[in-house]
């Protein structure tokens, strides 16, 4: 069966040795823009081709199975790679033609992999505070009264005030997370990509993270990129969804068009039904509860 890529309008087959281009132009302000992106590591390829166009504003959800090329994906889209081959154009700079470090401060990072990169025994308040210049010690930096309010406003937006003062490495997983996103938020980042917020977090964890990401969802807030492993750990503003599989894309557009039981079935190699229910999504095996 040939693969399918579903546009915001239009559903478009191609064979293993093309790849059919979701972006047919470039749109002004767009926070992404992947044209024919290829990244080869020991002489295997590893992602692409793949073209996407990512629009300012909007949220949008990556997933596929594991070795899929999600995470080679994600360090495109936050400038911690160049391609081998092909364009890619971050925040309107494209990479190979910009300090990516300077780039890098534009963008805000949420998972597992930042967390282990800061210091355990620095307050919640004090992570918080190293997104303001994207600092991993809070020892680097100096902060005034004016941005130790801002910052403990941060983290109240996201439901973790009372934990100001307490170790990051003394927090829950979900905690953590939320932490995190509030020091995305005080650095002001123009892109969010989250890296499987919800890996280890509990029930109650996971829903207090998808209502903090509900509410991003805000007129001039960041554009979001999602990668996760099953669909309920998404928020009800999902506006956009990718499908990943062996480093191409399955399916890309708006999430009603590409979270369906033939894309997400094609994408993992297995039969599943998609349910929704008001905003969210959840998937089963077909056959079975």
């Amino acid at each position: 069966m040939p693969w399918r890529v579903w546009s915001r309008s239009v559903a478009v087959s191609h064979n293993a040795c093309s790849n059919a281009r979701v972006a047919t132009g470039r749109v002004d302000g767009a926070a992404a823009i992947l044209d024919e992106a290829c990244v080869v590591l020991g002489g295997r390829t590893v992602l692409g081709p793949v073209s996407l166009e990512i629009a300012r504003g909007e949220h949008w959800a990556l997933l596929g199975p594991n070795g899929a090329g999600k995470t080679t994906l994600l360090a495109l889209l936050g400038a911690e790679r160049h391609p081998t081959s092909g364009r890619v154009e971050i925040l309107g700079e494209r990479l190979g033609h910009v300090d990516l470090r300077v780039l890098r401060q534009r963008i805000g990072a949420v998972g597992h992999r930042v967390a282990e990169r800061l210091p355990p025994s620095a307050t919640a308040l004090e992570v918080v505070l190293t997104g303001e210049e994207g600092l991993l010690a809070p020892w680097w930096g100096r902060f005034d009264d004016a941005e130790r309010r801002a910052a403990m406003a941060m983290l109240g937006r996201v439901g973790c005030g009372t934990l100001a003062d307490q170790p990051f490495g003394q927090c829950s997983q979900g905690e953590r997370q939320r932490v995190l996103i509030a020091r995305s938020l005080l650095g002001r980042h123009e892109l969010l990509l989250l890296d499987e917020p919800a890996l280890g977090v509990d029930l109650p964890g996971r829903e207090a993270l998808i209502g903090v990401l509900d509410e991003l969802a805000v007129p001039g807030g960041p554009t979001t990129v999602h990668v996760a492993h099953t669909l309920e750990e998404l928020s009800g503003m999902t506006s956009h969804a990718m499908l990943i599989a062996r480093g191409r894309l399955v399916a890309a557009g708006s999430a009603d068009e590409v979270l369906v039981d033939e894309a997400l079935s094609e994408c993992f190699g297995a039969a599943f039904v998609v349910e929704r229910t008001g905003r969210r999504y959840s998937a089963r095996a077909a056959g079975t509860w």
